[in-house]
C-alpha cells in the first residue's frame, strides 16, 4: 500500500481490490466509532455499484454498532421493476440494509408517482438526518452519483433531482454488467446533488479497476469543473480515496 496527499484529497492505492476493500471498511469503522462518541446516532449514504462489492463485503469484518446509524443511498433509477436487482435499493438491501439491524433505513422510490414530490421527501429526510458519512464510488465520466457532467452543477440550489442519464453513464452500467444491453438501461434517475453529497463530515471514495483510471487521473489533475464532477471532491477537507493499481495507472 502506497499512500500520498495530492491535491487536498489523500489517495491510498493498493495492490488488490481485496486489500483495497478491507482498508476501505477499516477506515468506515473507524470513522464510525470516532462519530459515535460525539453522538447518539449517525448517518451515512451507500452507493451502489460493483466498484463497491469488496467494500460492502469487509464491512462484515466489522464490529460495528450498526442499531445507531440511518441509511440512505445516493441514486436510483427511474422506471425500473420494483424488484429489479439493478435497483439501487435493491442491490444495497442485498447486500448490506437487510443483512444488519439499523436504526433506519430510507430508500428512493424512482416508481413514485409524482417525482417532484418523491424528491422533496428525500431531502427532507437529509435535512431531518444531516450527512456525516458518504461512501461514494466515482463514474468512468466523473460523475458523482448520478450527477454526469451534463447535469452536474457545484452550487445545484436542489439537495434531490432528476436527472437525465448520458451515453458513458448509460454505457458504464453494460461495462459493469448490471445491464446487458445499452437498451435496457434506463434514460433517468433520481440522485442527490453534489452540495449534498459535499455536505457530509467525511467521504470515502472507492474506485478500483482499469475502467476507472481516466477518471481517476482527472480527478487528481483536471481543473475543477464541471465538465469532470468529481474535482470537486478537492474542495472537500475531508476525502479518502481508495485505489488499486490499475485504477491508480495513469497517475503521475
Amino acid at each position: 500500500m502506497s499512500t500520498k496527499k495530492e491535491n487536498n484529497i489523500e489517495v491510498k492505492i493498493y495492490g488488490s481490490r481485496k486489500d483495497l476493500g478491507a482498508a476501505a471498511a477499516e477506515r468506515f469503522a473507524r470513522e464510525i466509532d470516532r462519530l459515535l462518541v460525539e453522538k447518539e446516532e449517525i448517518n451515512v449514504v451507500f452507493a451502489a455499484a460493483p466498484s463497491q462489492n469488496e467494500f460492502l463485503k469487509c464491512l462484515f469484518d466489522q464490529n460495528l454498532a450498526w442499531n445507531r446509524i440511518n441509511a440512505f443511498h445516493m441514486d436510483e433509477y427511474i422506471g425500473l421493476p420494483a424488484e429489479a436487482p439493478q435497483g439501487f435499493g435493491n442491490f444495497l438491501k442485498d447486500r448490506l440494509f437487510a443483512r444488519f439491524s439499523f436504526k433506519s433505513v430510507h430508500y428512493l422510490n424512482g416508481n413514485a408517482e409524482n417525482l417532484d414530490e418523491e424528491c422533496l421527501r428525500y431531502s427532507d429526510l437529509l435535512l431531518q438526518y444531516p450527512i456525516d458519512i458518504v461512501c461514494m464510488g466515482i463514474g468512468e465520466n466523473g460523475h458523482l452519483a448520478f450527477n454526469d457532467p451534463p447535469v452536474a452543477d457545484f452550487e445545484d440550489p436542489m439537495d434531490v433531482k432528476v436527472v437525465e442519464l448520458d451515453f458513458a453513464c448509460r454505457n458504464q452500467q453494460v461495462n459493469d454488467g448490471c445491464f446487458r444491453h445499452l437498451d435496457d438501461v434506463p434514460l433517468s434517475a433520481l440522485t442527490l446533488t453534489i452540495p449534498t453529497l459535499l455536505r457530509a463530515k467525511f467521504i470515502s471514495s472507492v474506485v478500483p479497476g482499469n475502467t476507472k483510471a481516466q477518471a481517476v487521473a482527472n480527478t487528481l489533475e483536471k481543473e475543477i469543473s464541471t465538465r469532470y464532477p468529481s474535482t470537486i471532491l478537492r474542495n472537500h477537507t475531508n476525502v479518502e480515496l481508495f485505489l488499486d493499481y490499475e485504477s491508480s495507472q495513469l497517475l503521475k
